[in-house]
């Protein structure tokens, strides 16, 4: 299976599917959400999918209600007014790597195969993540270390990197070798995990896709529109919960005259919606993932 999505059900229901209405899914993948949405469409309905990397282009949807657009989500706006279907109805964003990105070891994503070391979602744009570890200065490699990674000795990291890469560093194996003495003891998979993570993070500009992306959520959906997104680490859901909150990235309300909060949004979920034992068992790699809903009001 090319990616089975998580909280799938969750998230069709948050969108309330007007039948007749216009839907954007930002992160297409394996197609597995926009199939659902489209399942939920009358003959009037469209959906837009977005999706960076070709890969999941052979995934596409042989529906003339369907239109698959090969682009960074960054770009909403501007691609949902080239296809005339602006403001939407609702707006689905799962947010992080496809299974199939994982999978495939050409791609380097994944610490358990041998591979290039790549990790670009579209691989024919931007620098890889060979680029990054064998051309950062120190001091940069610690703050995306720090940052997107939350790696506790972020700074010894980045100092055995620098000293690792006399011999470029080209391969998943090779990374790996080289960061071997960071590795607590019992630990070593899951702070490979976090080293790739942030890696992944940062040749991708996930988080400026993001930000980029949430800022035009308000305009590009209508009045009573849904913005359903599923994030996976903190970073990313700290930005979701800001931007349905108060409308802007930092979280801080602005209020009217009358003391009354602006915000374009209104939250549907209190708290997040995290997945159930039964998905947990069946879909293992949705264990981080938590959904948040908004209305826009």
């Amino acid at each position: 299976m090319y990616h089975q999505p998580a909280l799938l059900h969750e998230c069709i229901e948050g969108l309330s599917i007007n039948p007749s209405g216009v839907y954007a899914d930002l992160t297409f993948g394996g197609g597995g959400h926009s199939r659902e949405i489209l399942a939920k469409l009358n003959a009037d309905g469209r959906l837009l999918a977005f999706d960076q990397d070709e890969d999941a282009i052979s995934n596409a949807i042989e529906d003339n209600r369907f239109t698959l657009v090969n682009e960074n989500f960054r770009y909403l706006k501007n691609f949902l007014r080239l296809h005339k279907a602006f403001p939407v109805d609702g707006i689905l964003a799962d947010l992080g790597i496809s299974s199939h990105q994982i999978d495939t070891p050409e791609r380097g994503f994944a610490t358990r195969f041998e591979g290039p070391l790549d990790m670009r979602m579209a691989r024919n744009q931007g620098i890889t993540a060979s680029d990054m570890v064998n051309t950062y200065p120190e001091e940069k490699l610690l703050s995306v270390f720090k940052l997107y990674g939350e790696i506790s000795n972020a700074r010894q990291l980045a100092a055995k990197i620098v000293e690792a890469r006399i011999k470029p560093i080209t391969t998943t194996g090779e990374l790996k070798e080289a960061i071997k003495s960071c590795m607590p003891a019992n630990y070593e998979n899951k702070y490979q995990a976090q080293v790739f993570q942030a890696i992944r993070i940062e040749i991708n500009d996930e988080m400026g896709a993001l930000q980029a992306m949430l800022k035009q959520c308000a305009d590009a959906l209508k009045p009573g529109g849904r913005l359903v997104v599923i994030s996976y680490h903190s970073l990313e859901d700290r930005l979701v919960k800001n931007y349905i909150k108060a409308g802007n990235l930092e979280g801080e309300l602005q209020k009217d005259f009358y003391g009354n909060i602006l915000t374009p949004f209104k939250s549907i979920t209190r708290k997040p919606i995290t997945p159930s034992e039964e998905e947990l068992a069946s879909n293992p790699r949705s264990r981080s993932a938590k959904l948040r809903i908004a209305q826009k009001i």
